[in-house]
């Protein structure tokens, strides 16, 4: 069976690296909050080009705790994609605000600006892009619509570790002001936005052995504060100043994370060229619409759409054949139980999550892997 994601290669590279690190962190006994966890901190900072680094114990804290060191609180409304995985409006509903949610655009699967605009109210705070399967949102745009609302914005970067905006959206139209493009070139996601939050669950493209979550924020004020939420709101131990969280990034996590951060940018070189492979071997099939290869996408998933089929009989197919693929999503957040009593389907959503399907994708999958992969896909469809 060819699964989804075989992290036995990446792990198999770097092992004595992973074991020394883990047995240093055994031998000094500082599990919580030790050395490599500020070491670490430190080190992403640096390579993502952020002033602060905060790790935490998940990508979903690192919401939550992001957006109330903003001020996000009970009775704001908060504009997102329904087009992500529950953590993104959970996020916002467990700090009492409204997730909003609008319309993507299909090219990318990302947040439309377009619908942002016309989503804006006297109690809109923020905007919560989420850089889906690891390619940039359009942030000139919405950075230039945040600015013009006063609005902050919080990039949800759980599948986009080591992507940047180059302002080569897929659907660029050239509406963006040229200062936000010039601005914003080449930066990494999470260091664009107000606050920007990860995940290091151990299937991200930076993936630790467990759970995982990091903050990012130039301003001192919002760092400060993440700092004391994530402690139970203390600054000092024992000095309680606000309600906070249990919310640690652990030291033996942090210590696989510093093995692993250098060789990231390799990674998703390798993911970039699995999916240019990908494209050549799908260009025969007209209903196989593929993701275009574009400076800066990292290739978290693999997602194809699948138009003129049944995609669940599809992927029973290729399970039958010895494929794994993923869903991602088959039901959009506001159609969810939790909240679609409340919310009108977004239809671009609605249409994608009947049609997508991700594929097997790492950094060193082999082409003749990919080509079986693609094989099965192709004889399903004939």
């Amino acid at each position: 069976m060819i699964s989804v994601l075989d992290l036995k290669p990446e792990i198999a590279e770097i092992r004595d690296e992973i074991d020394a690190a883990i047995k240093n962190v055994i031998d000094n006994t500082a599990f919580i909050m030790g050395p490599e966890v500020k070491q670490f901190e430190k080190e992403v900072a640096e390579y993502l080009g952020a002033k602060h680094a905060i790790g935490v114990n998940s990508g979903t804290d690192a919401l939550v705790i992001g957006m109330k060191a903003l001020g996000i609180k009970e009775g704001d409304e908060v504009i997102t994609t329904p087009f992500s995985f529950f953590a993104t409006a959970e996020s916002i509903s467990i700090l009492g605000a409204k997730p909003v949610f609008v319309d993507i655009i299909e090219g990318s699967y990302n947040i439309d600006p377009a619908e942002i605009e016309k989503a804006i109210t006297p109690k809109t705070k923020a905007i919560v892009p989420v850089h889906l399967y690891g390619q940039a949102c359009q942030m000139s745009k919405i950075m230039e619509i945040a600015e013009k609302h006063n609005l902050l914005v919080v990039e949800d970067c759980a599948q986009s570790f080591g992507a940047r905006y180059f302002g080569n959206c897929i659907e660029c139209d050239d509406s963006c002001e040229s200062s936000y493009k010039d601005q914003f070139n080449g930066k990494q996601t999470g260091t664009i936005g107000h606050v920007g939050a990860y995940s290091f669950f151990p299937s991200k493209n930076l993936g630790a052995f467990g759970d995982g979550g990091l903050i990012t924020t130039n301003d001192d004020a919002v760092a400060e504060q993440a700092r004391m939420l994530r402690v139970h709101g203390a600054k000092k131990k024992y000095h309680n100043e606000v309600l906070g969280f249990n919310s640690r990034l652990d030291s033996i996590q942090a210590a696989i994370l510093r093995v692993k951060l250098p060789h990231i940018d390799k990674w998703n070189s390798g993911r970039a060229e699995a999916a240019k492979r990908y494209k050549e071997f799908f260009a025969i099939e007209s209903r196989v619409i593929t993701p275009d290869v574009i400076e800066g996408h990292v290739f978290h998933q693999y997602t194809i759409r699948v138009k003129d089929t049944n995609r669940d009989q599809l992927q029973a197919d290729l399970k039958e054949a010895g494929v794994g693929s993923m869903i991602y999503y088959p039901v959009p957040q506001d159609m969810l139980p939790v909240y679609k009593k409340d919310y009108t389907p977004c239809p671009v959503s609605k249409k994608l999550s009947d049609e997508v399907i991700s594929l097997p994708i790492w950094p060193s999958i082999s082409p003749d892997v990919q080509n079986k992969v693609a094989d099965a896909l192709l004889k399903a469809l004939s």
